[in-house]
């Protein structure tokens, strides 16, 4: 109504003006006097100015037309760029010391031009652990330590939040993991029951956490705290980038036996996954037939699982890994055929698994829930399966002091020296840093390249792939 009015009121100025405009030299006495020409020779005023003021119409609705645009512009660029920027503050950039180029690894096994070696891969860990295990923790993250991997540590509800920030500081202290950025601590924590299916549950939130963090791991491993490694990173690190990317390292059997009368037929429903205090396991007093949409397998706690199927298993489009996930939500120990099984029914995955998990475990014949826990008069057996990892340990077991001094190089407290570590021998060599790309394998290389040639070989590769026949 504004535009109408202002509209009007210029057209009438314009017509009066017409209207008293002169159309001799003569005085005003005179033009007073005189009369109209007629409509014949001159055309009416009010044509001439209903004609200028549509002219006058059109340029102002132009004019207004641009600055509606104009400012729309302005308005949808600021409301745009609002929205780009990152709702929570981004994580400090790595120390460029520690990642200044992307070049092959050196390794002390090959003479011949550096370029020949391949680019060594990058790990996700998920470090778990429960009540007072915050300092095993802590422990086993400085024996795994490497600038190329990622860590995510989890203490279950269990565990007072006291010694979750106690974690969360300790790792802030440590000046390595500020500088490489690549150590984090889960806030909001689970609860986890070894005998239910929450240990899933647990361990796809870490996956899905690690593959928000950061996008260029190439393989998971979930760790507890009963675990320790019997190589260095760099060992691990080294043979695995000699690997394909897709390969799965899973132990797997489809022989139930025992099993399906004690863990697979009866239904548990774990309070883990719908109360926040910690209570007793519910049993049902029924029980169910075995699947047949499905073949079950069974297997260990700790898999080495390429990111291609952490992927599958979170972000997937086929529907196996939740209708699996659904299936094991009722059933005892969940945890350990869950990726097994997974991987076993999936065409996609069944002929990338290695049937070795690269743990050492001594179990009772038939095995118990859990393995023997390991003591120093295990060490040479350790040692001599070419094994990565091993479990279980008791807290402060001297064994892993002797695995600390004569196996990884680790001082108390420190991380376990590789090639990015330049300090001088005899201090913690690891406070001053270099290129992470650098790997210095050693023994523990050869240990572990002799147990994944002997898995490879002609000979047993075939009968070490879970393949489903249909």
């Amino acid at each position: 109504m504004r535009m109408k009015t202002l509209l009007s009121a210029s057209a009438e100025r314009h017509l009066n003006s017409q209207l008293n405009k002169p159309t001799t030299t003569t005085s005003p006495r005179k033009r007073m006097q005189s009369s109209p020409a007629p409509p014949s020779l001159a055309p009416s005023p009010a044509a001439v100015a209903l004609k200028d003021s549509k002219t006058t119409l059109s340029i102002i609705f132009a004019t207004a037309l641009f600055s509606l645009i104009f400012f729309l512009s302005i308005s949808s660029s600021a409301h745009l760029s609002s929205f780009s920027s990152p709702a929570l503050p981004r994580r400090p950039k790595p120390d460029p010391f520690l990642f200044p180029t992307r070049q092959a690894h050196r390794t002390v096994f090959h003479s011949s031009n550096v370029s020949s070696d391949p680019t060594p891969p990058s790990i996700a860990y998920l470090i778990s652990g429960s009540n007072g295990d915050s300092d095993r923790i802590l422990r086993l993250l400085l024996a795994v330590y490497h600038p190329r991997n990622h860590y995510l540590l989890h203490l279950d509800l269990s565990a007072p939040q006291s010694e979750r920030d106690s974690l969360a500081l300790a790792v802030e202290l440590v000046p390595i993991f500020k500088a490489a950025q690549n150590v984090d601590v889960i806030g909001r924590a689970d609860f986890v029951y070894l005998k239910g299916s929450s240990a899933i549950s647990s361990t796809l939130h870490g996956a899905s956490l690690l593959l928000h963090l950061s996008p260029n791991w190439d393989w998971f491993i979930r760790l507890t705290a009963d675990d320790y490694p019997l190589v260095t990173q760099d060992d691990l690190l080294h043979i695995l980038s000699f690997l394909p990317k897709d390969m799965n390292f899973a132990t797997h059997s489809s022989y139930i036996g025992w099993r399906e009368a004690r863990k697979l037929k009866p239904i548990i429903v774990d309070p883990g996954l719908y109360l926040s205090e910690k209570t007793a396991m519910f049993y049902a007093t029924q029980k169910r037939e075995l699947p047949n949409a499905f073949q079950l397998f069974t297997g260990s706690s700790l898999s080495i699982l390429s990111r291609n199927v952490v992927e599958f298993c979170i972000l997937g489009t086929d529907n196996l890994p939740r209708t699996l996930l659904m299936y094991f939500s009722n059933t005892q120990s969940g945890h350990l055929n869950y990726f097994p099984t997974v991987l076993c029914n999936s065409h996609q995955f069944n002929k990338t698994v290695l049937n070795d998990n690269l743990l050492f475990a001594i179990y009772d014949k038939p095995p118990k829930e859990q393995p023997h826990v390991l003591g120093s008069s295990d060490f040479d057996l350790m040692i001599e399966s070419g094994a990565a990892f091993a479990t279980r340990f008791k807290l402060n077991d001297p064994v892993l002091n002797r695995i600390d001094n004569e196996i990884l190089n680790r001082g108390p407290g420190h991380t376990v020296p590789g090639g990015w570590c330049l300090g001088e021998a005899g201090n913690d060599t690891c406070l001053v840093w270099g290129d992470a790309d650098v790997i210095r394998p050693g023994s523990g290389a050869r240990r572990l390249e002799k147990r994944i040639v002997g898995l490879l070989s002609n000979g047993t590769f075939r009968s070490n792939r879970c393949v489903v026949v249909e």
